[in-house]
């Protein structure tokens, strides 16, 4: 997995609870996109069923669940790593979600990778016939209006 978007924000809080709000609470913070929609019901209300071997999910409104991926590390306050998959990959199809979380002073660095992308063809649904650039600028646009609104309490 070669093609991939990486970006990074500070939020005011420590890195554990930066973590318990991205994972406990992405359901308040997560902005769909109508270009990447999780499924062609829309993306849902996303959920984290917590630790390694859980899963990223999404209810949809007609009472589904799509899962959208399987956790492969779950280090609290540190690290995050998710499988992320839109409905319509093939199983040979798939993109990885790594989330750090980094103490700077009284603030944390979340920080993303968004990686994989080069396994999904130029012509599938979810890249739109985007060339490879535009793919990952509109990616990295997408986490970023999301990611503006994880903003933990203290």
């Amino acid at each position: 997995m070669t093609s991939k978007v990486f970006l990074s924000l500070r939020v005011p809080a420590a890195p554990e609870r930066a973590f318990d709000v991205f994972t406990q609470e992405i359901g308040a913070w997560w902005q769909p996109d109508p270009l990447f929609q999780l499924t062609g019901q829309g993306d849902g209300q996303l959920a984290f069923e917590p630790g390694c071997g859980g899963r990223l999910i999404t209810r949809l409104p007609n009472g589904d669940v799509y899962e959208i991926g399987r956790i492969s590390v779950w280090e609290r306050g540190k690290r995050l790593v998710f499988a992320w998959r839109h409905s319509t990959f093939t199983p040979a199809q798939a993109t990885e979600v790594e989330v750090t979380f980094e103490p700077v002073g009284n603030e944390t660095r979340v920080s993303i990778e968004h990686r994989g992308w080069d396994s999904i063809p130029q012509r599938h649904a979810a890249r739109h016939g985007f060339p490879e650039h535009a793919t990952l600028q509109r990616v990295a646009d997408w986490w970023r209006r999301s990611l503006r609104n994880l903003r933990p309490a203290p």
